[in-house]
């Protein structure tokens, strides 16, 4: 017996530690922690790159980054992936999307003056617009807040930079500065009251539904009375180095990030306590607006026939190491929640587990398409996590993958800083129990001791009693890769009797 329908949730940007059913020391997220004692909270769960396209993209095709080349935000989705939602419909299922997916069309496509070669935030295929917005197409969200009487900016997408008049809290005030739009119509708000309109209008029939929401993702200004939900001076202090210099003495890469202004936490800890307070309240915001959409499951009685699988995009550095966003390589830019609520019998006996193998993104794909009864297709790099949620305990991954990619087909300042070229501007990661091994293209590797040094803060490369571990490590990875090649028609051979086929497990 198959879920009748599925809520696919993401939010933008969701550090991994930041639910309270993981005790973080600040974040309160009580419906989540109801959903995780009714389902599967899987403590270790990896995004496989960063930023957002490029980790949607995995989310969504079920491949690594090295397969599906989604590189940046902008770069193109390769038009011979399929993905979940295009799968879902061969089952007559009409997947819908509130929010955004961030994919850039295949150019190969469309002519050459189509307005989407302008973006990288079009619509994934597959997916049907019942309320696609994003940052810079703020869509039917600006009409309604225009219907409310809010002055919108000559360009709509800046309203979600829009804070009152007066000092905000490095300046003298008592708490962060809130945002001009009220809480019961922000953009938090209105995906979830769309997501519940969806709901009532398609109750009768079986239904696909992804709501991608936009927080915690900066801008970091709540409404009120978020904005004063967390005390910015009761914080725990971030973790990193005394100074900035102490930091990117690290690595040159990281040097190099460290004087990128988008990147830099602000010196004027006042400042960037305001902001991770503010990070933390649109955390426990969403928190509150999803426990209105589960209720509203329960109401029209569709809670016992709906597997809801909640996660993130990637994480957020949040000051750690003296960087924001989510261009790193520390786990907090690749971690992120996950939680499966599988309403059927046969996750009965799991019910409040907590599973602290190593999961990732390329597992959410296979996962949707299990739970609907279809088959994973063959590109898929990943593998269903039912089998955990079922507690049938596979064989499982021994660690977990994260790519990035720098490079910029616009600028090439990381080139000009670093001495690469184009194709040089990525690195790989293995992270596993206790090490964690990151490889450059063309720069010095890293090796981190989790066991010793939890926090990433020294780099054991070099070191000669840690020289056997370093080339284990590079040889996993290097394995990884190989067995992980693009597998769309390698599993089939052409013989003298037709077509065979034999798809085998990725790990």
């Amino acid at each position: 017996m198959k879920p009748r329908n599925i809520l696919f949730i993401t939010a933008d940007q969701w550090r991994g530690q930041c639910l309270s059913a993981l005790n973080h020391p600040v974040v309160k997220t009580p419906n989540l922690d109801a959903l995780a004692r009714e389902g599967t909270l899987f403590a270790r769960h990896f995004s496989n790159t960063s930023p957002c396209s490029p980790s949607r993209a995995t989310l969504h095709t079920g491949l690594y980054q090295h397969n599906h080349r989604v590189a940046m935000n902008g770069t193109p989705l390769d038009r011979r992936h399929t993905n979940w939602a295009i799968e879902a419909r061969k089952l007559g299922y009409d997947p819908a999307l509130i929010g955004y997916t961030d994919q850039t069309v295949d150019p190969r496509d469309v002519a050459p003056g189509d307005p989407r070669l302008t973006t990288y935030e079009s619509i994934l295929p597959g997916l049907t617009d019942f309320a696609a917005t994003s940052m810079d197409f703020p869509n039917d969200w600006a009409k309604f807040l225009r219907a409310r009487g809010y002055e919108m900016p000559p360009e709509e997408r800046h309203i979600i930079w829009s804070r009152e008049s007066g000092a905000d809290y490095e300046d003298g005030a008592s708490h962060p500065k809130p945002w001009i739009v009220k809480a019961e119509h922000n953009d938090t708000t209105w995906h979830v009251d769309q997501a519940i309109d969806y709901v009532s209008q398609n109750r009768s029939e079986p239904w696909i539904l992804h709501l991608s929401l936009l927080r915690p993702h900066p801008p970091w200004i709540a409404s009120e009375p978020w904005n004063r939900l967390y005390d910015p001076e009761t914080l725990p202090p971030p973790t990193r180095r005394e100074t900035r210099d102490d930091e990117a003495a690290q690595h040159p890469w990281l040097s190099h990030q460290l004087k990128h202004p988008l990147y830099q936490a602000p010196d004027d800890i006042r400042k960037l306590n305001r902001m991770r307070a503010v990070y933390f309240a649109m955390i426990s915001e969403v928190d509150e607006n999803l426990g209105r959409l589960f209720e509203h499951l329960k109401h029209e009685r569709l809670w016992d026939d709906t597997l809801i699988v909640f996660t993130s995009d990637h994480g957020e550095q949040l000051g750690d190491h003296w960087l924001l966003g989510k261009a790193s390589y520390f786990d907090a830019t690749y971690a992120v929640p996950l939680i499966v609520r599988d309403p059927r019998a046969a996750a009965d006996r799991t019910r409040g587990q907590t599973v602290h193998a190593f999961t990732e993104h390329v597992d959410i794909m296979p996962t949707l398409l299990d739970a609907i009864g279809t088959e994973v297709p063959p590109q898929c790099d990943g593998s269903s996590l039912m089998p955990l949620v079922e507690a049938l305990a596979p064989a499982w991954r021994a660690e977990a993958h994260f790519e990035f990619d720098f490079r910029d087909a616009s600028f090439d300042g990381a080139e000009q800083a670093l001495g690469l070229t184009l194709h040089q501007c990525n690195f790989s990661i293995l992270r596993g129990e206790r090490f964690k091994y990151a490889h450059f293209a063309n720069l010095p590797p890293l090796l981190f001791d989790l066991e010793r040094d939890p926090h990433e803060f020294t780099n054991l490369a070099t070191a000669a009693d840690y020289a056997k571990v370093t080339l284990a490590c590079a040889q996993k990875l290097m394995s990884w890769r190989l067995a992980h090649e693009d597998q769309t028609l390698t599993h089939l051979m052409a013989t003298g009797k037709g077509m065979i086929a034999r798809p085998t497990p990725r790990f």
